[in-house]
């Protein structure tokens, strides 16, 4: 059984109230020499959401976390500190702290296998070779979460994946890089406020 189901059956809080609690996730890895790093847009994504309405960080277990309201639904944006290959922990932990139902959790997250700039919001899927995924899904005890994929992938040839994914954006890229998170953060409001398929059908038509 799920663990979520379990924990749900244990709660007494109002079935509406759960509902209308999310979950968002920014992917990326504490410290200074990840800073800016493309893995890290996850993290990038919430900062500026933070910095758009005002609000701050605070560190507690497992993660930097800040809350805040929109159009009535409750958000509990989190920044894990476990470091990306653990980022599970992170969210399961915050999950059922807060009691989050598993399809109001948003994980924004790099990926290497899109043009930069691309976004996919998906409901489910595999972790594509991404181990923050790889473990979100391991301590989910499922796949079926949704994801908002950024894409970072480059048109350059030849290069080392590991030291791409973990290093800092081009000049290019960062004349380009805050109207794409703009755009994701638009995405992930949308997610909140209108559902999972409305959002998805926006972006594709966009």
């Amino acid at each position: 059984m799920n663990c979520f189901r379990t924990f749900f059956k244990k709660n007494n809080k109002p079935k509406e109230d759960v509902l209308k609690k999310f979950l968002i996730v920014g992917l990326g890895n504490i410290g200074t020499p990840y800073h800016n790093t493309r893995h890290n847009i996850g993290f990038r994504v919430l900062d500026a959401f933070a910095e758009k309405k005002d609000l701050t960080f605070e560190d507690l277990r497992y993660g930097a976390i800040s809350k805040t309201r929109f159009k009535g639904k409750s958000l509990i944006l989190l920044k894990p500190s476990t470091l990306m290959n653990r980022s599970g922990k992170a969210v399961r932990y915050w999950a059922l702290k807060e009691n989050i139902q598993l399809q109001n959790i948003l994980i924004i997250t790099d990926d290497l296998n899109l043009p930069f700039g691309a976004l996919r919001l998906k409901p489910k899927g595999s972790d594509g070779g991404h181990n923050g995924l790889k473990d979100i899904e391991a301590q989910l005890n499922t796949p079926n979460y949704p994801r908002l994929r950024f894409g970072i992938n480059s048109e350059e040839k030849g290069y080392d994946t590991v030291n791409f994914v973990l290093g800092k954006w081009s000049d290019t890229e960062e004349k380009q890089l805050n109207m794409r998170v703009e755009k994701t953060i638009e995405q992930t409001l949308a997610f909140v406020s209108q559902g999972i398929q409305e959002a998805m059908n926006q972006l594709n038509g966009s």
